[in-house]
């Protein structure tokens, strides 16, 4: 069992998601940064859908009972094993009793960790990924074990990795929505050519950005949304939606991050800067 001694901000078990029951009002889940996740469970040689720890910005400290190897990818965090620094975008030897720690928040928002084999929780719904109503709970909380298999013999092939940098100033590349048209041509050129401030507001469900486009009377019926989906509020506010973001939504649709952008955003937070880039 893994133990968590401390929660940390917000530490879930998250995996590639839950795909096919979007008609029935489930959102997709999974892992907000999916390289970040694939990456963590590649060192170990693991499916990449096996389900790994998500960590936002605070990390907790947990507890291994049983041997083990992990690996890190993600946000750096600042890991330590056993109050020793380790690095991050690595693999490591867990032994029964070693503590994981995190420390100072030094780039990113959400780091991984994979154990060999994958954390063996309860699979609903074809996935683990937590999210409350499905999952019993969102994020793992004091107290909690979260199961894994043990393992005493790995070879490993690949020990650490040298990932790409994560910028402060971020392009997102996006295709137009639904309801991009409603916009004027003044909306438009401020779409693409200004900057946006990600707001307090951003979590797994959605992102909110400061800066608006100016209000709109455009009235529309609910209609199908997904993870990347850009909307506009009456007020000209944007909403991102995210891994978590509802299945349909009453706001017009203007734009459609790609997948990789949606990656990207994950590892941004409150006060980052972003632009839109018109996908060709």
């Amino acid at each position: 069992m893994l133990k968590v001694v401390k929660s940390g901000f917000f530490t879930s078990i998250q995996d590639n998601g839950r795909y096919g029951y979007r008609h029935l009002g489930v959102p997709v889940s999974g892992s907000m940064d999916q390289p970040a996740s694939r990456l963590a469970n590649a060192m170990l040689e693991n499916p990449e859908e096996a389900a790994v720890l998500e960590i936002t910005m605070s990390g907790p400290v947990l507890e291994f009972t049983k041997d083990t190897w992990i690996a890190i990818a993600g946000a750096n965090l600042s890991p330590k094993l056993n109050e020793v620094d380790i690095d991050n975008h690595s693999v490591h030897r867990i032994r029964s009793g070693d503590r994981l720690a995190f420390g100072k928040h030094i780039d990113g928002l959400r780091g991984y960790v994979a154990v060999k084999g994958g954390f063996d929780t309860p699979e609903v719904l074809k996935s683990r990924s937590f999210y409350k109503p499905i999952t019993e709970k969102d994020h793992l909380v004091a107290g909690m074990e979260v199961p894994y298999k043990e393992v005493t013999e790995f070879e490993v092939k690949i020990s650490h990795v040298i990932p790409s940098e994560i910028h402060k100033v971020l392009k997102l590349s996006a295709g137009p929505g639904p309801e991009f048209d409603i916009l004027d041509d003044n909306q438009k050129e401020l779409l693409f050519n200004q900057s946006f401030t990600i707001a307090m507001e951003n979590n797994r469900m959605a992102y909110q950005l400061q800066e608006t486009l100016g209000s709109h009377q455009h009235p529309m019926l609910t209609s199908a949304t997904m993870p990347g989906t850009v909307q506009m509020t009456p007020g000209g506010k944007l909403i991102i939606l995210m891994r978590d973001g509802q299945t349909t939504g009453g706001y017009p649709r203007i734009l459609q991050l790609t997948e990789d952008s949606v990656n990207k955003l994950a590892q941004k937070t409150f006060g980052d800067t972003l632009y839109f880039k018109k996908e060709s």
